[in-house]
């Protein structure tokens, strides 16, 4: 049975995530320190919607929540983000026999954020370092299917955020890179040309 949340849970919840509003960061991980306040905005969701509206009023500022890595049990998880305005962060990933499954598609309106992380699945369990599982170059050929899903979900809500993830070795950057520009977005500032020479693809963008 879900624990009833106290005034004590929503002072806590508050003081974790006001220095959020207040910097202006748009994302928080989830950490050991943030998992009581993560426990507690699930159960601000399955409240009725009146109280958790006098919850989140408790806050002095607008923000909107995403939740990655959550469950593949769809219709449940849909329902439980969807009452909250919660969107379901999409994700991209080697899929294994028990990886989540997703459709890409954005379960909100108020705004759509997928991420990139690669598909490096030879070391995505078993790496030396905790990066070389995003050793991963994405070929144009494989992020059309992405720029084409960004581009369906930008007519569909008001916002949209699309993030590579496979960080090592700079390749996320060629990454974006090549995503803005098969959105037709300007791509600003100059490159080394190391880094040219070891991404032509970035050159090509």
């Amino acid at each position: 049975m879900l624990a009833q949340v106290t005034q004590s849970d929503i002072d806590d919840f508050r003081a974790g995530i006001d220095p959020l509003g207040v910097s202006g960061q748009s994302w928080a991980r989830c950490s050991r320190s943030s998992r009581r306040a993560s426990r507690i905005l699930l159960a601000v969701a399955r409240l009725p919607r009146a109280a958790a509206a006098r919850v989140c009023a408790t806050t002095r500022w607008r923000w909107s929540c995403a939740i990655e890595s959550w469950s593949d049990a769809i219709g449940e998880t849909l329902s439980l983000l969807n009452a909250f305005g919660a969107a379901w962060v999409q994700i991209d990933e080697p899929k294994f026999r028990f990886s989540i499954r997703q459709n890409y598609l954005p379960n909100v309106t108020s705004f759509y954020y997928m991420r990139l992380h690669g598909g490096n699945a030879a070391q995505w369990w078993r790496h030396d370092k905790s990066e070389d599982r995003y050793n991963y170059l994405y070929t144009a050929g494989e992020l059309q299917e992405f720029s084409e899903t960004a581009k369906a979900a930008k007519e569909l809500v008001k916002k949209s955020y699309l993030y590579t993830n496979n960080h090592f070795s700079s390749k996320s950057v060629v990454n974006a890179v090549m995503l803005k520009a098969q959105l037709g977005q300007p791509i600003e500032g100059e490159y080394p040309e190391a880094l040219i020479e070891t991404y032509p693809e970035i050159g090509r963008s």
